[in-house]
């Protein structure tokens, strides 16, 4: 792919950025009315009356003591994410964005999607929350089978699904619908009728996630019986990325698919690794600077992240912080590019990491000739086989420090 090898290891390159990349902002809702059995995200069961005052507060100053860093940086999107989001007043929301406003200059038509969960769906709060500035809704459907949600341990039932759809679509316009596929006892046929329900209302965007036994879930302790082999659940997914595309959807990552010129601008950021700033407990930023990228992650329990943003010493909040080094910045690169369906321009690797491509030649070499990416000089795409063979694939890139057999 690349003339004269260079070896990572000799090309001792220190990071240098002539431009940096779009950046986005992440806003973290921790709470949820239940906590579902194969969840691992930094969520936590709503005991009482969400703090929203006292919330907002110390999301302020989370951005206040982040600012400094982003300094002149417009922001392109932003996502509101939990937990579950809707569960927050439209009043809490309209204050949340005129903050954010204050403190950050957004671009015109900037993303600002909204996660929302079907149970906790109200026609005003969708109404309040679009008059504030959200402009995209993520709706945790997750199937319209109600024997399959009641496993899952959701809160909604199919027709709470179908109502919080339409009045999302009535709120703004663009919406995303998640849907799970692999669940306890479903076959092709279910797969197809819960993919076709979603495909009907006319949505823009669909994210379709296999249903994983994730470490320190209750699912990963107990799992539900009648789960799809792997045979069968390959077959699920092949007919999900074939009704989408007659649908007219594009298959742009592994989980996502959407509509022409409606993909999801804020992941897509992550997937192309670009920058984000992360505030709430437990959200994560990553930020590049002329000389070094840094990664961040504040600490996840809620009510230690606000006592410690609103102590006077607020770096406490922050659980934890790395500079991230030369040799670390290939795999953090392809473990997100390579999720891209049809992969990235070659030359977004130097913009996005600093490093000449010389840099991961070897490594890109090796995985052309063991079928898991394209042979074409000028896109870093993953094969079918390496997208069936993700994990191996972005390991390769691994410091070889840290690198497994794979």
């Amino acid at each position: 792919m690349i003339e004269n090898i260079v070896p990572m290891q000799r090309l001792k390159q220190a990071i240098n950025f002539h431009s940096l990349p779009p950046l986005s902002l992440y806003i973290h809702v921790p709470w949820c009315v239940r906590k579902c059995p194969y969840c691992d995200f930094n969520s936590h069961e709503k005991k009482q009356d969400i703090p929203e005052a006292r919330y907002l507060a110390a999301l302020r100053r989370d951005l206040e003591d982040t600012l400094p860093l982003v300094w002149g940086r417009s922001v392109y999107t932003v996502f509101i994410g939990g937990g579950t989001p809707s569960l927050l007043s439209g009043e809490a929301i309209e204050q949340m964005l005129a903050m954010v406003r204050s403190y950050l200059p957004l671009v015109p038509n900037a993303e600002i999607t909204m996660e929302a969960n079907p149970g906790t769906a109200e026609a005003t709060r969708f109404a309040q929350y679009a008059a504030a500035g959200v402009n995209r809704f993520s709706l945790g459907v997750q199937s319209f089978d109600d024997d399959a949600l009641q496993q899952l341990g959701r809160i909604h039932n199919a027709r709470q699904a179908e109502k919080a759809i339409e009045l999302a679509m009535n709120a703004v316009s663009q919406v995303n619908i998640d849907l799970m596929y692999a669940l306890p006892g479903q076959t092709v046929a279910k797969a197809r009728a819960d993919v076709q329900r979603a495909l009907d209302f006319g949505t823009q965007h669909l994210s379709l996630y296999h249903l994983t036994m994730e470490p320190n879930t209750v699912f990963a302790k107990f799992p539900p019986k009648g789960l799809p082999d792997e045979d069968s659940a390959a077959d699920i997914q092949d007919m999900l990325i074939q009704a989408t595309q007659d649908a007219g959807f594009e298959h742009y990552e592994i989980s996502a698919y959407g509509r022409p010129g409606c993909r999801a601008r804020h992941n897509l950021n992550y997937w192309e690794f670009g920058d984000y700033i992360g505030i709430g407990p437990g959200a994560h930023g990553k930020l590049s600077f002329q000389d070094k990228i840094i990664r961040r992650a504040n600490v996840k329990n809620p009510q230690t992240w606000m006592d410690r943003a609103l102590d006077a010493d607020s770096t406490g909040r922050i659980m934890h912080e790395q500079t991230l080094t030369v040799a670390d910045l290939p795999f953090e690169f392809m473990l997100n590019a390579l999720r891209l369906v049809h992969g990235v321009p070659a030359t977004l690797f130097e913009e996005r990491t600093s490093l000449s491509l010389l840099a991961v030649a070897p490594t890109i070499r090796e995985a052309v000739e063991r079928g898991l990416l394209e042979p074409d000089p000028m896109t870093i795409r993953p094969t079918e086989r390496g997208q069936a063979f993700l994990n191996d694939l972005q390991a390769m890139f691994l410091p070889k420090e840290k690198a497994s057999p794979v």
